[in-house]
């Protein structure tokens, strides 16, 4: 897929999960407004969403309405205009693939439910604040009433699968039913697997009805005869997971932007260590360095400013700084200054509401780097950079 570029004050959110609950979750405006928009109406800004791609053959899903319902105040992603992009799979493995094609076209991550969530995480796939529909609550009452109300089963003796053992303890303990003889299989499996698990324990007569989270694993117990029931969000689930992706949202976009200073010195231009240096053969470096750091800045649209003889500065956002610093795991420029020029430059990082506030958290660092290695950059005052670990490297999440 191709990412589709957007204005810096939208707010782009991938939606991921099987057709048709990613269809729900497009459509949701129009229940959270309860009207949808007719023939002829002009379409509100406020909420715009579309269809990433869908399979080949296969027709994409309708497009939903736009929905500039009633949203709370004040917050963060409150009054910017936002835009839902579906990448919707067939299969549960196809999860991370479709969040890594969505990559840097979105803010934050919409999962259908905590199914594709825990693939994609386990795979590492997730690189935005990311957040799913859940399915405990009102989604298992209402499963929980359908087994109980439409098809008599004893939901005494039920097995479920991947919801968390604390939820489905709360959610008996309210209707005054014992969990004991509720059996889970919380880990997210393979559909194979979980079918297995909801059918071994149905045929030795230890349940009366599987309660699952994934269609693919319905549609097995189906044709194996076993009775079944899906626990599906409710809209009101559906509202609360976009209002939390709105915010996750927001709340990243304003970090993103804090401004985010480096200071980086260098020592063999300090007062005490010019004599072992030319006057030409220090405008040499200085230059040498300058240039260095000019180039290592456009990566991330920076700006470099000589502070004095022997220090620069570098204005950036926190969000484009955390490219260079491996979301802030790493200090920017120290290796590749020793692997390409040679030489040793120190590195403090900082961040505030001012530029003011951020150079002198970042020289804080600096100071703080040469007492005490392991506290290398500092934000507001603390470390931002944790101490590296003896020969295990560091990484980024």
């Amino acid at each position: 897929m191709t990412a589709r570029r957007h204005l810096p004050s939208e707010l782009v959110i991938g939606v991921v999960g099987p057709y048709d609950l990613v269809e729900r979750i497009m459509l949701s405006g129009a229940a959270a407004r309860d009207e949808a928009v007719g023939p002829g109406q002009p379409e509100p800004s406020a909420f715009r969403a579309e269809p990433a791609e869908s399979p080949a053959g296969s027709p994409p899903p309708p497009s939903p309405p736009a929905w500039s319902g009633d949203e709370p105040r004040g917050l963060p992603g409150g009054t910017l205009p936002r835009r839902l992009i579906a990448a919707a799979y067939r299969r549960e493995r196809e999860a991370p693939e479709k969040v890594a094609r969505l990559g840097a076209a979105i803010d934050v991550c919409l999962f259908a439910s905590p199914v594709p969530y825990e693939y994609a995480r386990r795979a590492e796939a997730i690189s935005v604040p990311s957040t799913y529909v859940r399915l405990d609550g009102g989604a298992l009452y209402a499963a929980l009433l359908r087994a109980s109300r439409e098809h008599s089963h004893d939901i005494e003796r039920i097995s479920i699968d991947v919801l968390d053992r604390g939820a489905i303890d709360e959610t008996y303990a309210e209707l005054g039913i014992s969990s004991e003889r509720v059996r889970l299989r919380q880990d997210p499996a393979s559909p194979a697997a979980l079918a297995a698990f909801h059918e071994r324990l149905w045929r030795m007569g230890e349940t009366s009805v599987a309660l699952t989270c994934l269609d693919s694993v319905s549609r097995r117990l189906t044709r194996a005869g076993v009775p079944v029931i899906g626990i599906r969000p409710t809209d009101a689930a559906i509202r609360a997971a976009v209002w939390n992706a709105v915010l996750l949202g927001g709340h990243h976009r304003l970090e993103a932007a804090q401004l985010a200073v480096v200071v980086v010195e260098v020592p063999r231009l300090r007062e005490g260590a010019r004599r072992a240096l030319s006057r030409y053969s220090r405008d040499e470096l200085r230059l040498t360095v300058h240039r260095f750091l000019t180039t290592e800045a456009q990566r991330i649209q920076a700006m470099v400013i000589q502070a004095d003889d022997h220090s620069f500065v570098i204005a950036a956002t926190r969000g484009s700084l955390s490219t260079l610093t491996r979301d802030f795991t790493e200090l920017p420029f120290e290796e590749r200054a020793r692997a390409e020029l040679g030489i040793t430059i120190e590195v403090g990082v900082g961040t505030g509401r001012t530029a003011q506030e951020a150079e002198t958290y970042a020289r804080t660092a600096l100071a703080r780097s040469r007492s005490a290695p392991a506290a290398t950059a500092a934000r507001e005052g603390q470390p931002l950079v944790p101490p590296p670990r003896r020969g295990c490297p560091a990484r980024g999440r």
